[in-house]
């Protein structure tokens, strides 16, 4: 299944301005400082995965990377408990249908810059393509597993709740790629 959807995106300069809680000038010029001594960057490995079936495909689903050349860096840290990440990097997953065996290699080498807040709830931006799965009920797309590349934001609630906008993009099932 793959769908094109027209949103708009909110810029990531304005975002992470309108973001900054009073008071938290002090905070980013220290992370700032931190960042330009040696660029920041720290490895981001990502873990294997699976769900059972029903989860995210009518069959039980597993990942594991292949290449994982992800790395991130703090751009910010407020006094509040939010943080933000840059992260950039090859990253290419195999999902593989736990009954067949049949597998596929998807490509998530996106760049996102990923805001955590204290009470768990995130916010991407993201430029390329990102895996993302959704639960029953469980956001503005269907139950599944997708890559998602373009241009576009997932809003994650303390709930778990995605929501997922696209400026210009695509979603392409990975369910359907391993059926």
């Amino acid at each position: 299944m793959k769908r094109r959807i027209l949103v708009s995106l909110t810029a990531v300069g304005a975002v992470l301005a309108l973001s900054a809680p009073a008071g938290a000038a002090d905070v980013r010029a220290g992370a700032a400082a931190a960042a330009a001594a040696d660029g920041g960057w720290e490895p981001a490995p990502s873990p294997s995965w699976s769900y059972p079936a029903g989860a995210r495909c009518d069959f039980a689903v597993q990942g594991s990377p292949v290449v994982d050349e992800v790395v991130r860096r703090t751009l910010a840290a407020y006094e509040d408990g939010t943080k933000v990440f840059e992260y950039k990097g090859d990253l290419v997953v195999r999902v593989v249908n736990s009954a067949t065996g049949a597998s596929y290699d998807a490509d998530a080498g996106g760049r996102a810059v990923v805001v955590v807040r204290p009470d768990r709830s995130q916010s991407w931006y993201v430029v390329g393509p990102v895996l993302a799965g959704f639960g029953e009920a469980g956001g503005n797309v269907p139950r599944g597993l997708y890559t998602v590349d373009g241009a576009y934001s997932l809003d994650v609630s303390p709930t778990g709740y995605k929501t997922l906008t696209l400026a210009h993009g695509t979603i392409d099932s990975l369910c359907a790629k391993v059926s």
